[in-house]
């Protein structure tokens, strides 16, 4: 068994999928558009067959995205090297983004970094 794919809400679908195709390399379908609710999404593949649903609908209800709070917290990309994870950190950071953590080794073994991506939302980024 695996996950088949994560979906996310997001304010800005073309935004969002940019952002996951220049920094993760994912690559994007057509997407879809269902003009009786105005619901629209597209599906982004990641190279180890991955996939994450970004949607949008009118009317969405905004909520105050914390850094500690129950549900899903963060999405993390594994990259494969200490060198990678350092380039992509100072590359995000040099764009505008905030590193929340990191680059460090965790009490656990990972190498990783924390960022604050796309729409407030933490994005990992591991060795």
């Amino acid at each position: 068994m695996h996950i088949e794919h994560i979906a996310m809400y997001v304010d800005d679908l073309e935004k969002t999928r940019d952002f996951f195709v220049k920094y993760f390399d994912a690559v994007s379908n057509e997407g879809y558009h269902n003009p009786n609710t105005d619901f629209r999404s597209y599906f982004l593949s990641f190279g180890d067959g991955a996939r994450l649903e970004i949607m949008h609908k009118p009317n969405m209800t905004q909520h105050e995205k914390e850094l500690a709070r129950t549900g899903y917290i963060h999405i993390a990309f594994q990259l494969g090297s200490k060198e990678a994870v350092n380039e992509l950190t100072n590359r995000m950071k040099n764009d505008g983004y905030t590193v929340v953590s990191g680059p460090r080794t965790t009490g656990d073994g990972y190498y990783e970094s924390c960022i604050i991506g796309i729409e407030g939302n933490q994005i990992e980024i591991t060795e």
